[in-house]
């Protein structure tokens, strides 16, 4: 253990809700302050849970950000984020939190979807995420090596429990390459940390992916991890558990049942028997 208490960021994709309305609408609901960093992008400052993040989900809208595609500067950015409002989600980034705060969104997705705030799981042109970024409480190889483990054992059934319509299943990150569960899954497999990050690079130079170890090892080995990647990757001490889609449009709606889901993950990769059988048979 690295001493580390557990906690859990979210990211939910809406839409319909401007993003200022949505900052707004979430200040009367927990307090802050809003600041605007651009037209399309806004940050709750101070609020009940913490400084919560609310902007249109496309790079080129934010000029004052680093990175790729920072090539649109206003009023050019401006337009084009008000262009494509129909067609692109917005989406709400909280920081860290204890996993018994997660009562609490559904109670900020609830308000949201009551100012105006649609979603169904996903649009025309992607899905609509409902994202966990999990603080692991130890990152060394074996802790890692096991929760990686069970993810792969039980991806297919939360594949089958989280995507139910074609639409859905249609814009989920692709699966591990068949060749890398083999490996990963056996029982000689005992990489050091380093090697674990390499392995998973060579199979996995992408975001897309249903558990994303991309912004881990990004922390971790910036060096090696950095010039072999591209796109919209930020290094970051989390497991980025994205194969949740998000229904804030839809009364009831709950992050119970997918976060459940992920703890399902969890409780097999602390029993080192069952999860032993469990590989042996996924890989038999």
């Amino acid at each position: 253990m690295d001493g580390r208490p557990r906690l859990v960021g979210v990211e939910i994709e809406f839409t319909r809700l401007s993003e200022r309305k949505a900052a707004e609408c979430l200040r009367g609901l927990l307090g802050g302050m809003v600041e605007e960093e651009d037209p399309h992008a806004f940050r709750l400052r101070g609020s009940r849970l913490g400084d919560i993040g609310v902007e249109l989900d496309m790079r080129h809208v934010h000029p004052r950000r680093n990175g790729p595609g920072r090539w649109l500067a206003p009023p050019l950015s401006t337009w084009l984020g008000a262009a494509v409002q129909a067609f692109v989600p917005r989406e709400m980034i909280t920081g860290p939190l204890a996993p018994e705060r997660l009562g609490e969104i559904d109670t900020v997705t609830q308000r949201l979807r009551g100012a105006g705030a649609g979603g169904e799981g996903a649009i025309l042109s992607d899905s609509l995420g409902l994202h966990f970024n999990i603080m692991p409480v130890a990152t060394d190889a074996p802790a890692l090596l096991r929760l990686l483990q069970a993810y792969l054992v039980l991806e297919p059934g939360l594949r089958a429990e989280s995507l139910t319509s074609r639409l859905e299943r249609f814009h989920a990150p692709p699966p591990y390459p068949a060749a890398y569960i083999r490996r990963t899954l056996s029982p000689n497999y005992r990489p050091d940390i380093e090697q674990l990050c390499a392995d998973y690079l060579a199979a996995n130079p992408t975001r897309k992916r249903s558990l994303d170890l991309l912004p881990l090892f990004l922390q971790l080995f910036p060096h090696q991890v950095g010039p072999r990647i591209r796109g919209k990757v930020k290094p970051r001490a989390v497991l980025h558990y994205r194969l949740p889609l998000a229904y804030v449009g839809r009364p009831g709606w709950s992050l119970a049942a997918d976060w459940n889901r992920w703890v399902a993950v969890e409780a097999l990769a602390a029993d080192p028997d069952r999860l032993a059988e469990a590989c042996r048979r996924a890989s038999g």
